[in-house]
């Protein structure tokens, strides 16, 4: 069941400063580069790894990865170079070996590239990574056929012509036969990295999806115990609440003791004020944040000391009227839950409020001297009821908003109360 403060501030702060992140963000793997679905699979990687950080690790894997193909395609023409070659031979193997860096911006450029390296050079493991990243991208589209079309041809066909002629026929079919393994299995390995990035996406929508499913549940739950909180509150305590205004309205009309005249219409315009805060607080239980009805401000706190029912003064130094909506609820709150446990526990007792405003932070301080006796018309402490929270209460309302609640007896025999609330952090966005 959510707190009274829950309600009526909304969810933890520190539950919001996690900026709606969930589990599936840590979860997404890292794919490579590609596009899954029309979305580019550039931004499923970097989910896992926050702005910078993710862009910083994604480039640097990126580079990596085309070094390495680099270097093996330059391994592949150094291991394999012919001495008596022709001077063309190596360049358009070199040129083959440098175009496999451009192979993911341009991926079938390249391999056009690539072909002419491999027909009549030995640039064959370029040709061939050159020819999975454009199947990986473009999967089994014109450009992939025509791709591996020309690469099964630099396998098939031997440079220079006059060898490939002089051939016999059991050399072709076997040139043909290795000519579709090597056209072909870097398409395989394309389309299943492509399926790898596919179904890592989805198992990342997915966990993505559970969490959101999770999170609307729990949204549900709250709202349903809301609710039921809203109507237990609408129909138990505010029927005593209005039970209490009447029968204090009319002790107020028979009664002759003149100050039993006061105590009752004291209680009937506190009962009244306390169905006025029922109303706005069941209001508040029943909509989707906490933050739409009004709440009392600290301009108000000369009328409640005024009603507190007890010698009570009221010190207010600086700016309170430009305070933030939560800060000002609760600390008049706070001084009203003070003031309250000074009627019950120490009733008579003199009372001070004081309310500092600063450019940095709020100090409302509830101090009362001890009882020097009861008043006309209070009510024995030990009679009334506690809730038992109160203090409770307070410290979680001023950890909500960062605040710092001290509260104990005094060296003076009576008891106060220390709330600070930090502005700098509250004004922040």
């Amino acid at each position: 069941m959510p707190s009274v403060m829950t309600a009526q501030y909304g969810e933890d702060r520190r539950t919001a400063d996690t900026g709606g992140r969930t589990l599936a963000g840590n979860a997404v793997e890292r794919l490579p580069s590609g596009r899954v679905n029309g979305v580019p699979t550039e931004r499923v990687r970097r989910a896992a790894f926050p702005g910078a950080i993710g862009r910083l690790v994604g480039r640097h894997r990126q580079v990596a990865f085309d070094a390495a193909a680099v270097g093996i395609a330059a391994l592949d023409v150094w291991l394999r170079v012919v001495p008596e070659a022709e001077p063309y031979n190596y360049v358009l193997s070199v040129v083959s070996v440098a175009a496999v860096a451009l192979r993911r911006r341009f991926p079938f450029l390249v391999v056009l590239i690539t072909v002419p390296g491999f027909l009549a050079g030995w640039a064959q493991l370029a040709a061939m990574i050159a020819l999975g990243t454009l199947a990986r991208q473009q999967l089994l589209s014109a450009q992939t056929y025509v791709g591996a079309a020309l690469v099964w041809l630099s396998r098939f066909f031997v440079w220079p012509p006059d060898e490939f002629v002089a051939l016999d026929w059991k050399t072709h079919v076997h040139n043909a036969i290795y000519g579709c393994i090597v056209a072909g299995m870097p398409i395989a390995i394309g389309l299943l990295a492509h399926a790898r990035e596919e179904l890592s996406a989805r198992i990342a929508e997915l966990a993505a999806s559970r969490e959101r499913e999770k999170v609307l549940h729990a949204r549900a739950v709250r709202a349903d115990e809301r609710a039921r909180l809203a109507r237990e509150m609408h129909d138990v305590v505010s029927h005593q609440v209005s039970l209490i205004a009447m029968q204090a309205g009319a002790l107020r009309m028979a009664a002759a003791d003149p100050n039993a005249k006061q105590v009752a219409g004291t209680i009937r315009m506190l009962s009244t004020r306390t169905l006025d805060e029922l109303r706005q607080l069941v209001s508040v239980l029943r909509t989707t944040n906490g933050d739409d009805s009004p709440q009392p401000r600290l301009e108000e706190l000369a009328q409640l000391v005024g009603a507190a029912g007890i010698p009570a003064t009221l010190t207010v130094q600086g700016p309170v009227a430009d305070l933030p909506a939560p800060v000002s609820g609760a600390a008049y709150r706070t001084v009203q839950e003070a003031l309250t446990n000074v009627r019950k526990h120490a009733c008579g007792a003199a009372t001070a409020v004081l309310v500092v405003a600063d450019a940095d932070q709020l100090r409302v301080e509830v101090r009362n001297e001890a009882p020097e006796g009861a008043a006309v018309g209070s009510v024995d402490a030990g009679t009334l009821p506690s809730g038992g929270h109160g203090l409770v209460g307070l410290r979680e309302r001023a950890a909500l908003l960062d605040g710092e609640l001290e509260a104990g007896p005094t060296d003076s025999g009576g008891f106060a109360v220390k709330v600070t609330f930090p502005l700098v952090r509250t004004l922040e966005p």
